[in-house]
């Protein structure tokens, strides 16, 4: 088989039709990837092409073949049932061309992303054992939206978020569940213990926080409490890491996932101030590029993940 051109095998696409005897491989390989991707914009990055030469090429394919391969969506694009076909006809010849193609090739750095604290808490522990033993890392923290658009994009590889993505575009595993807790400084806590109505006795205690609407702590008052959360921030500072800073200099109270101040419990430096029977809860998703990965890395990284998750 060359290269440059791929004869198509039976039976016979839906309605009948049939891929041309000779199509270009480079056009089927367009094809795949936006039919994996679910868009021209996603799929081009991994392509290696621009998002024009992408429709330029899926064009093309359907004049040569007389087909309507994709509708257009106000974003993506959703596969005909002759896309369906087709995908099916040439995904298995392309995908093993593709693995003799690589064979021997240094596998692609992963592009991983989510947010900075579990990153550096523990996604990167985890995966240390990976990176020496030759995988490449690439990786990126934000918040949720914006990197499960990069991921759209194609820029990311893996992302670990703390919503479900919307729509069928994007497909998500649950990971883990984080933890939340109510903690402070011992000092303060001492001033709160064995208080009847924690909420009143912290009323007197100064609140830190990372974001002005104080979204982790609200939740915790509805959640724990069945209160709604009145009180404003003393110090409000960039990010948990910093809220955990404060905290820990005994600057006031906070809610932090236990992940990040679990180290600290255990030393004493932080004490934890109300122990629910049922602690706030929050899921942390892995999503994955959609597309058939080829870069063993990747599945190595996305593998690691989901076994060391079991224990967060």
């Amino acid at each position: 088989m060359s290269h440059q051109q791929f004869a198509a095998e039976e039976p016979p696409a839906a309605g009948g039709k049939r891929l041309p005897p000779h199509a270009d491989l480079n056009l089927l390989r367009t094809f795949l990837g936006v039919y994996r991707a679910g868009s021209f914009t996603a799929a081009a990055p991994g392509l290696g092409l621009s998002q024009p030469t992408v429709t330029a090429q899926i064009r093309t394919l359907e004049q040569q073949a007389g087909w309507v391969l994709f509708t257009r969506l106000p974003r993506g694009v959703e596969p005909t049932p002759y896309a369906h076909e087709l995908a099916a006809q040439i995904a298995g010849a392309l995908d093993s061309l593709a693995t003799l193609e690589d064979s021997g090739a240094t596998a692609a750095p992963v592009h991983l992303a989510g947010p900075s604290e579990l990153l550096c808490v523990r996604v990167l522990p985890a995966l240390a054992p990976l990176v020496a033993d030759g995988v490449q890392l690439r990786v990126t923290q934000g918040l949720p939206e914006p990197l499960l658009e990069e991921m759209r994009a194609g820029r990311q590889d893996l992302v670990i978020t703390t919503r479900r993505p919307r729509g069928r575009a994007l497909e998500s595993v649950p990971l883990a569940d984080e933890e939340y807790l109510l903690v402070a400084n011992p000092a303060w806590a001492e001033r709160v213990e064995g208080a009847d109505e924690p909420c009143a006795a912290l009323s007197a205690v100064p609140m830190v926080t990372y974001a002005e609407d104080l979204p982790i702590l609200r939740r915790y008052w509805r959640t724990v409490f069945g209160k709604q959360l009145t009180a404003r921030a003393a110090v409000t500072v960039p990010n948990l890491y910093a809220v955990l800073s404060a905290v820990n200099a005994g600057a006031g109270y906070s809610v932090l996932p236990r992940s990040l101040c679990e180290e600290y419990l255990h030393s004493g430096h932080l004490a934890l101030l109300h122990d629910p029977e049922e602690p706030p809860l929050n899921t942390l998703f892995l999503v994955q590029r959609p597309g058939d990965n080829t870069n063993p890395d990747l599945v190595r990284v996305r593998d690691r993940l989901r076994q060391a998750a079991l224990d967060w």
